[in-house]
C-alpha cells in the first residue's frame, strides 16, 4: 500500500521535476484535453465504440509501458517511481477488455497506427534511456488519478455501466487516497538525481509523450467515425434493400390489377364473337333447312 512508501508533504518549487514538467507541458496538455475525443467525453457523449476502441489502445500502451518499467526496476531513476501494486493497469484493461469482447478478446481487438507509433517509442526509451520513463509513467499514471476519475464516471453514465463491470481501469484498489498517492509520487520525482542533459531529456520526453496521446486519440476518434459511417452505411444498404422488396412487391401487386380489367375485357370481346359466332352458325343451318 502506499502508506508503506513513507507519503511525504513537501513544499514543491518551480525547480522542482515534476513542476517543471507541468510547465513545458501545458500547452500540450491543453491540447490534448481539446481533442474532438476528449470534447466528447466532456460532453458526456460517450460511444460504446468509443470506448472499447480506447480501451484496446490503452491496452497496448500499458502492456508497452509495464513492461519497460519492470524490466528498468532497479535503475537509479525508475526504482524511487515504481509503484507496481498501485498502479499497473494492464490487467484492469484485459478484464474489462474480456467484459466487453469476451475470453477470446485479444483475437478481437485492433488499434491505430498511432499506437503502435506510441508503443514503439515506449520500447525505445525503455532500452536506450530508462530515465525518460519517468516521463511517460508521470503523464500516464498521475493523469489517471487525476482527470481519469471524472471520465470514469462519465463513462459509467453514458454506458450505463453497473457494478463497476467494464471500468476496471478507472479503480485503483490498492490506492487509498488519490491526493496523498500524488503527493508522494512527485516528491519520489522531486528526488531524483539526474544531471543536467538527463533532466533536459525528460522534459523534452514529456512534451513527447502528450504528443504521442494526442495522435492516439485523434486518429481514434477518426476510426470511430469510420465505423460509425460503415454501421451507418449497412443500416442505409438494409433499409433500401427493404424497401425496394416492399415496393417490387406492391409493383407486382399493381402490374396485375392493372392487367385484370384488359384480361377481363378480352375474355368478354372473346364471349361475344364466340356468341355471334353461334348465332351465324345457327342462321345458316336454319335457311339450309
Amino acid at each position: 500500500m502506499e502508506t508503506s512508501k513513507n507519503i511525504q508533504t513537501e513544499q514543491i518549487t518551480d525547480s522542482d521535476l515534476s513542476e517543471q514538467i507541468k510547465a513545458v507541458t501545458k500547452d500540450s496538455h491543453m491540447r490534448a484535453e481539446n481533442t474532438e475525443l476528449m470534447l466528447s467525453y466532456q460532453r458526456g457523449h460517450v460511444s460504446l465504440t468509443q470506448y472499447q476502441m480506447l480501451l484496446c489502445s490503452l491496452y497496448k500502451i500499458y502492456e508497452a509501458l509495464e513492461e519497460a518499467l519492470d524490466r528498468n526496476a532497479t535503475h537509479d531513476a525508475v526504482a524511487p517511481i515504481y509503484f507496481p501494486q498501485e498502479l499497473a493497469r494492464l490487467q484492469s484493461i484485459g478484464k474489462d477488455l474480456e467484459h466487453f469482447y469476451g475470453r477470446s478478446w485479444k483475437e478481437k481487438i485492433t488499434v491505430p497506427a498511432a499506437t503502435m507509433r506510441y508503443v514503439q517509442r515506449l520500447r525505445q526509451v525503455g532500452s536506450d534511456h530508462p530515465e525518460y520513463l519517468v516521463a511517460h509513467a508521470y503523464t500516464r499514471y498521475l493523469g489517471d488519478l487525476s482527470g481519469g476519475q471524472v471520465l470514469g464516471r462519465i463513462t459509467q453514465k453514458s454506458l450505463g455501466l453497473k457494478n463497476g463491470e467494464g471500468l476496471s481501469f478507472f479503480s485503483f484498489p490498492a490506492v487509498s487516497s488519490p491526493t496523498l498517492f500524488k503527493q508522494l509520487y512527485r516528491s519520489r520525482m522531486n528526488s531524483l538525481e539526474l544531471t543536467e542533459e538527463q533532466r533536459g531529456g525528460v522534459l523534452e520526453e514529456a512534451v513527447t509523450a502528450f504528443q504521442l496521446n494526442i495522435q492516439v486519440f485523434n486518429e481514434l476518434q477518426n476510426s470511430v467515425c469510420e465505423t460509425d459511417n460503415q454501421n451507418n452505411l449497412r443500416l442505409r444498404r438494409t433499409l433500401h434493400k427493404d424497401n425496394t422488396t416492399a415496393a417490387d412487391v406492391a409493383l407486382s401487386e399493381s402490374s396485375v390489377s392493372s392487367l385484370m380489367p384488359q384480361f377481363v375485357r378480352t375474355l368478354l370481346g372473346l364471349f361475344v364473337v364466340l356468341a355471334v359466332g353461334m348465332v351465324c352458325l345457327l342462321n345458316t343451318c336454319t335457311i339450309k333447312q
